[in-house]
């Protein structure tokens, strides 16, 4: 093993900017389906309902903010403008807004109100403004239409403190020949809100998962080229991305914790339990991805008692099954070392130190690592981290441990990326390794835990 200073690998292209990483690192965000059909019940309305529909009478922003940070989230994204073009910020530029409403005797702002209860308790604040309007009569005009959206867009990026997030669907009005100025959308966020993350189906910043069940591809590469107007046959190719890919392009699943995206009473029984809610955190977390976990408030304007419930219950799992790392305090070993100081390695496989890294020898086939734990540990989930800072590599791995002086494998995949969780039936074992098996250039691992969750896994599943 070699411990001999040399310098960093060089960088495999495409990386991921400050901005892609930390929207990563927030790994869990709430999304809150709220507006005029909340009242009508419906999922999308049609642009005709009465402004004075609106109200709800008990609205209090800071216990939806309270119920995601109580789940772990670190970011609320809520719906400012759906389909049906009601605005929940008093527009200037159109009367089908919360203005136009009882509500607070029509001198209410949501927008306002909810970005303010996300900073009281320190979640970072984003805004989806559909690009479809079935409200405002410019809608089809091209030109015209797009002044309209990007001086609302506008309002939302220069009225509210910061924006960590700003979203974008790809909905269209069927049969309208409505072109959107996607371009200028994006230049109108890198200028009034250069920090933050942009959604779109194909990028900028962070790409769709191909479905809204909330479950990444298990080989995810962070990697695409963008594919521009999105068709069903690209579905798949979203969801695992492409190790040869242009662009570097997060992954964020969105999923509801109800059948709907707007709250009705009917489903309130339909409610996703704690642990439901962690399957989904393991198949898009867990694979490479962010978790937009939308709940929506109900017409008195309150996250409703069984989903609150059941965001407190899932953040008490991922408490108790994250926050504490079995392999802590492990003598780390490895094939080979290739560091640029000999603390990169292989102790830099468990630290908790953003900027280290374990790396093999150049060129070596077959490179692995090995944590010798202080005691045989019961568990059954590993993470993973590559450090993608310098891009994503590894393509094939295997994870083993040692049981009575004999190796037993547990899982094995294909990509790592930023963060890759592996679950397994439980096993009591003194130590563990990591295989990688295939990487498109030096593998570089920041980190590698061990875990115990609360639910067992099913037989065989990984």
């Amino acid at each position: 093993m070699s411990g001999s200073k040399r310098p960093a690998p060089a960088a495999l292209a495409p990386t991921p900017s400050a901005r892609q990483l930390a929207y990563q690192g927030m790994g869990l965000i709430g999304f809150a389906h709220f507006g005029i059909n909340t009242f009508s019940g419906r999922e999308w309305g049609e642009g005709t309902e009465d402004p004075r529909l609106f109200d709800p009478a008990a609205l209090d922003a800071d216990q939806w903010a309270g119920a995601f940070k109580a789940a772990g989230a670190r970011q609320l994204i809520l719906t400012c403008k759906h389909h049906d073009g009601f605005c929940l910020w008093p527009s200037r530029l159109t009367k089908h807004s919360v203005a136009s409403s009882p509500w607070r005797s029509g001198r209410g702002d949501l927008v306002r109100e909810v970005s303010e209860a996300c900073r009281r308790a320190g979640l970072r604040f984003g805004v989806y403004l559909s690009p479809w309007d079935r409200n405002a009569p410019s809608y089809g005009r091209g030109a015209e239409y797009n002044e309209y959206y990007l001086g609302q867009l506008e309002e939302l990026l220069s009225g509210y403190g910061e924006i960590g997030e700003v979203w974008f669907d790809g909905a269209k009005g069927p049969g309208v020949d409505q072109a959107y100025a996607v371009d200028r959308w994006v230049a109108l966020v890198r200028r009034l809100q250069p920090g933050a993350a942009i959604f779109s189906e194909s990028g900028p910043d962070i790409r769709w998962i191909g479905n809204e069940d909330g479950v990444a591809g298990e080989t995810n590469w962070s990697k695409l080229t963008p594919l521009g107007s999105i068709s069903g046959s690209d579905a798949a190719l979203l969801g695992r991305g492409s190790p040869d890919g242009s662009e570097w392009l997060v992954g964020e699943c969105d999923v509801s914790i109800r059948p709907g995206w707007f709250h009705h009473p009917e489903e309130d029984g339909k409610v996703k339990r704690e642990e439901e809610l962690l399957e989904l955190y393991l198949k898009s977390v867990g694979r490479n991805s962010v978790l937009l976990l939308n709940v929506p408030p109900t017409r008195e304007g309150r996250i409703a008692s069984a989903d609150a419930n059941s965001l407190a219950a899932f953040g008490r799992l991922l408490e108790r099954a994250f926050s504490e790392d079995l392999a802590s305090g492990s003598t780390a070993s490895a094939s080979s070392t290739w560091g640029r100081d000999p603390a990169y390695a292989p102790s830099g496989a468990s630290s908790d130190d953003a900027g280290l890294y374990w790396a093999p020898e150049e060129g070596e086939t077959s490179p692995w690592i090995e944590l010798e734990f202080t005691g045989p540990r019961r568990f059954d989930a590993v993470s993973i981290e590559e450090f993608v800072e310098l891009g994503q590599r590894i393509s094939a791995f295997r994870v083993e441990a040692r049981r009575g002086g004999r190796w037993i494998g547990l899982a094995q995949g294909t990509t790592i990326g930023y963060k890759r969780i592996l679950r397994f039936p439980p096993i009591e074992a003194e130590a563990l390794r990591l295989a990688i098996d295939g990487s498109l250039a030096t593998p570089l691992v920041r980190r590698v835990a061990v875990h115990r969750l609360e639910t067992p896994a099913r037989p065989g599943e990984r």
